[in-house]
């Protein structure tokens, strides 16, 4: 009997220290769950290009994957049902109507000429031309939100326009093999513009200027992802974060990292990008929490 109640406590002892085992297990496995990511081509988002480079998407068991249009990212976001994907307020309040708890999370950048109207014609040719104009740009993204501000701001309501939706790619292409002389109107943004620019079309108007549209990227994701994979993201704000001070610190070394997932041909076309975005992974100000708030963009779950 005294042999016996002796090792009572060891018993229970091991007990106790196999379900403490079993506890962090369960919790080590339940964090360490693939979150899935989608992003697109953008410089805006390159600091999570960056920091998949560096390795540092790995310990978060984080899986990032991009794609050259907002359209395409969206697209595969819904149909391949990811856990997040990064765009602006338009995809946002698109994804919104189908899925009603969807929040930002991270925010990134707001635009300050990176999104802009091109042309082959000015704007006073275009608003005197009689001639159907060619309007190139990817429909069902904020670019359709530049142009209406773009028609409207210049009166051009009563023009003819045939849409041409494509991403930004197959539009540099495509304007390669069949520009003509007729007027176009092309919608885009960094970096896909030097290549247009040599194609002859010229920036007419941006939203470092005269358009009055408001456009910032982040990253959304359902309620209830945030709230299973919210250590997760946490580290990936932390990553977000360091990769912008490579880049004010270093750039030249940030955009030979970067540099396979942009359309940028050097380092100095790269340079003239970045005035062209302002950066918003710090604290917002109040002037643009207004605007947000304003354009019905909830800032109350970012991280």
């Amino acid at each position: 009997m005294k042999q016996t109640g002796k090792k009572r406590p060891l018993l229970h002892y091991a007990l106790f220290f196999f379900l403490v085992a079993s506890l962090f297990s369960a919790c080590s496995s339940k964090q360490s769950e693939r979150l899935e990511i989608m992003t697109n081509s953008w410089i805006g988002f390159s600091p999570l290009f960056y920091a998949k480079e560096q390795g540092w998407l790995d310990p978060l068991n984080i899986k990032l994957s991009n794609v050259v249009s907002l359209g395409e990212n969206v697209h595969i976001y819904q149909t391949a049902q990811k856990h997040a994907f990064t765009g602006t307020q338009y995809e946002f309040q698109r994804v919104l109507k189908s899925q009603p708890d969807l929040v930002p999370i991270i925010m990134f950048d707001r635009s300050n000429g990176g999104d802009m109207v091109m042309s082959n014609r000015s704007i006073a040719e275009l608003q005197a031309t009689t001639e159907t104009i060619d309007v190139y740009l990817e429909l069902d993204t904020v670019n359709h939100l530049v142009f209406k501000d773009f028609v409207k701001q210049n009166n051009l309501n009563s023009r003819q326009f045939n849409f041409i939706n494509k991403d930004q790619v197959k539009i540099v292409s495509s304007i390669e093999e069949d520009h003509s002389d007729k007027p176009a109107i092309i919608v885009t943004y960094i970096p896909y513009n030097y290549e247009l620019q040599k194609k002859g079309f010229n920036v007419i108007t941006s939203t470092a200027d005269n358009l009055n549209l408001l456009v910032v990227d982040a990253l959304y994701t359902p309620k209830d992802v945030l709230l299973k994979h919210r250590a997760q993201f946490k580290g990936l704000k932390k990553a977000i974060d360091d990769a912008v001070k490579v880049l004010k610190t270093d750039p030249k070394k940030y955009y030979q990292t970067v540099k396979p997932y942009l359309e940028n041909g050097s380092y100095e076309d790269f340079e003239a990008s970045l005035n062209d975005i302002l950066w918003l992974n710090e604290e917002l100000s109040e002037p643009l929490i207004n605007r947000l708030n304003e354009a019905q963009f909830p800032i109350r779950d970012l991280l």
